[in-house]
């Protein structure tokens, strides 16, 4: 039963329900880590809006090693974003069960990364930022672009600014006063089960925060470790079903 639910969370054949499901997973993950990431790095590493601001802002001001750390940042989530592309296109094209499983697998290992070695990585100089915040903004732009392209782009597990405003427009519209005689094309209702999933997403992201600044607070760097378990675990489960698929192959031939 655990392996089936694996399968049907990180799998390539996707439902509504899982891509859901996994989206709750990595904002949670994504609130976690962004939270913590600020309390061990002094720097948001999912919240690409406020960097873009950060990016202008100090540019204009003639701040230019801010503005150059912002560009990092953004630099970093936007190349995870496309690695995230680059490998379940690759997995598509070689029908792999680990089609979104293969970019978790790689988020997990720099999580684990940043765990196990943060305060040394925190030390080191990247381009324009920390080695730390170049490692978390690559695995939040990699995540971000995962769930986006396993839900066909209804979901996304970093953008909270976007869930916010569309929660505020799906209760405007269960607010609004529809006259008696409106015809129904022109009638204006909620739909409960987007606002359901909206509210979810938002909540997990909370929750994720919560966690992380608790875990940093009180266990520091390793506080990504049970992060990085938490998704390669059953992300482990599609990669060595198509394992198992290559090594039956070459025995049968």
């Amino acid at each position: 039963m655990p392996l089936d639910f694996a399968r049907r969370l990180m799998g390539r054949d996707r439902t509504a329900r899982a891509n859901r499901q996994l989206g709750v997973l990595l904002a949670f993950v994504a609130g976690a880590t962004n939270a913590g990431a600020f309390l061990a790095v002094k720097q948001y590493t999912s919240h690409m809006t406020g960097i873009v601001s950060s990016l202008a802002d100090h540019l204009v001001l003639g701040d230019f090693r801010v503005a150059l750390s912002a560009a990092g940042g953004l630099l970093f989530f936007l190349s995870g974003a496309a690695v995230a592309a680059v490998l379940v296109n690759y997995a598509r094209r070689h029908r792999l069960h680990s089609e979104y499983a293969l970019p978790l697998l790689v988020e997990a290992s720099l999580l684990l990364v940043f765990g196990l070695m943060g305060a040394w990585l925190s030390s080191l100089p990247g381009l324009f930022v920390p080695a730390t915040v170049m490692l978390l903004c690559f695995a939040m732009g990699l995540q971000n672009a995962l769930i986006s392209k396993a839900s066909n782009t209804e979901i996304r597990s970093t953008h909270v600014t976007g869930l916010v405003t569309d929660i505020g427009i799906e209760i405007g519209k269960s607010l609004y006063w529809n006259r008696v005689h409106t015809e129904d094309a022109l009638r204006v209702g909620a739909n409960r089960e987007r606002l359901a999933i909206l509210s979810s997403l938002a909540l997990a992201f909370f929750v994720g925060g919560l966690a992380g600044a608790v875990g940093f607070n009180h266990f520091g760097y390793a506080t990504t470790v049970l992060l990085a378990v938490l998704l390669a675990v059953p992300a482990c489960v599609p990669a060595l079903d198509d394992l198992q698929g290559r090594l039956s192959s070459r025995n049968a031939a």
